[in-house]
């Protein structure tokens, strides 16, 4: 196997670029299909006219203001859930009081297309002096493959229901009777399918993240603020062929007041990630560890991860206990020299490491943290002391660890960073299947240790 020399740099290189460059394709393609379909429905619906046009305006309305009030998502993924909600009950009108609707599959997209760009006229307001600085939407990339996918997934949406609807298929099931409902259940899981796919892609080429993981990610988001929208959109569509538009504001409230408790999930998150920040730094601080050791842990751990497929919520897991693995080493009298666990006995390794999970234990992270770090420093060749396998960001964790030890070594002795990797490796791959997980180890050689210098 290839060792991370001056050629194994190339290769690295090599593949990053090419990473980028899928990842640039991808969204290419997506905003190229998404403009190429709202042109065409903007086109169409100038040519024929507008159906119904106060409920084109109330649902463009709706769109433009979810597209205003968003929310971010664990993962800084971007999210409008009333204007996904709004847009996907525009695709699944069917009756409107009673009376049948005639908008149609593209006059969907035309609404949701122009309820998004009025949704983006809010970040054209100049910058104003002491306030942060964000990015007009168009300049933001999330915003636009946020803005395509909903378009696309919209779109298909309403290409399965409106014609089926306008050609009176639809007409067989009695809009009271359960075969309407799970005739729409059964649309809205599709589009809600295909907008995880395209998520899905965006984020594989994006990070390197396996397909699968991706798209198993995505997938459990729609266990979360996902099924609010698709709920919300079935919803409103249903009782807008009761009570009409009143529907709008009214059935989209419990969608607001979800986006209030995501708010504040997300003020709990952030409050975690700054009390994993303190505690990582307080290694560094008290001199127990080098300068910036933790995070190049972390950023190895994770490349390792995206690498054998973890998703996004293993991976922030996986972040978590890297960035505090050595809070164990501030029960030493004496600090490591250079903070090199790797290079003391296993016992000690592993004494260290179970001090270090008590304390983590007490901090509020999630319960998989601290048994990640307690079981670091167990030999991956078997079960110790009967607790069961050691989990895999426990084995990940230790090569990334023991990774920058080695490196840390290295420059200290003078060797040059390609030489340093290289002597690295080749010392892993010694206890490679006996104190080193071999996938683990494996992985390593492939992504070239793409922790920070």
């Amino acid at each position: 196997m290839t060792g991370p020399g001056p050629g194994r740099a190339a290769l690295v290189l090599g593949r990053t670029v090419r990473a980028r460059a899928a990842r640039g394709s991808t969204a290419r393609a997506m905003h190229a299909a998404a403009a190429a379909l709202v042109l065409l429905a903007l086109g169409a619906v100038a040519v024929r006219g507008v159906a119904e046009v106060r409920v084109a305006l109330a649902f463009t309305a709706l769109i433009a203001l979810g597209e205003c009030v968003r929310i971010t998502l664990p993962g800084d993924r971007e999210q409008a859930p009333i204007g996904a909600a709004g847009a996907l009950a525009y695709a699944l009108l069917g009756p409107l009081r009673g009376l049948p609707t005639a908008h149609g599959t593209l006059q969907v997209v035309a609404v949701t297309g122009i309820g998004l760009l009025l949704g983006w006229l809010p970040g054209l307001a100049p910058h104003r002096p002491g306030r942060p600085y964000r990015r007009p939407p168009w300049a933001d990339p999330a915003r636009r493959e946020s803005a395509a996918r909903r378009l696309l997934s919209v779109g298909f949406a309403a290409a399965v229901f409106q014609p089926l609807y306008n050609g009176g298929l639809v007409d067989r099931f009695s809009p009271e009777g359960p075969a309407y409902g799970a005739f729409l259940t059964t649309v809205a899981a599709l589009a809600a399918l295909c907008d995880a796919t395209l998520a899905a892609l965006l984020r594989a080429s994006a990070t390197g993240l396996r397909f699968p993981a991706a798209l198993e990610d995505e997938l459990r988001s729609l266990f979360g603020i996902g099924s609010a929208i698709v709920a919300t959109g079935m919803l409103v569509s249903l009782a807008a062929g009761e009570v009409g538009l009143w529907a709008l504001p009214l059935f989209c409230t419990p969608l607001l007041l979800a986006q209030i408790s995501f708010r504040r999930a997300a003020a709990v998150r952030a409050t975690t990630g700054q009390t994993i920040a303190s505690l990582a730094r307080a290694t560094e601080v008290a001199g127990y560890t080098p300068h910036g050791h933790a995070r190049r842990v972390a950023d190895t751990a994770c490349a390792l991860g995206r690498e054998l497929g973890l998703g996004t919520r293993e991976l922030a897991l996986l972040e978590y206990a890297a960035l505090m693995h050595d809070v164990g080493q501030l029960s030493l009298v004496e600090p490591v020299p250079d903070g090199a666990t790797a290079l003391l006995s296993c016992a000690e390794q592993q004494r260290i490491a179970r001090l270090g999970s008590e304390v983590i234990s007490r901090t509020g992270v999630p319960r998989q943290v601290a048994e990640q770090v307690a079981r670091l420093a167990d030999p991956c060749s078997g079960p110790a002391g009967g607790e069961g396998p050691v989990p895999l960001a426990a084995r990940i964790i230790r090569v990334a660890n023991a990774h920058d030890d080695l490196l840390t070594a290295a420059r200290g002795r003078g060797l040059g960073e390609a030489v340093g990797r290289l002597e690295a490796l080749e010392v892993l791959r010694l206890g490679r299947g006996r104190v080193y997980d071999a996938r683990v180890v494996d992985a390593l050689a492939r992504v070239g240790g793409q922790g920070r210098g």
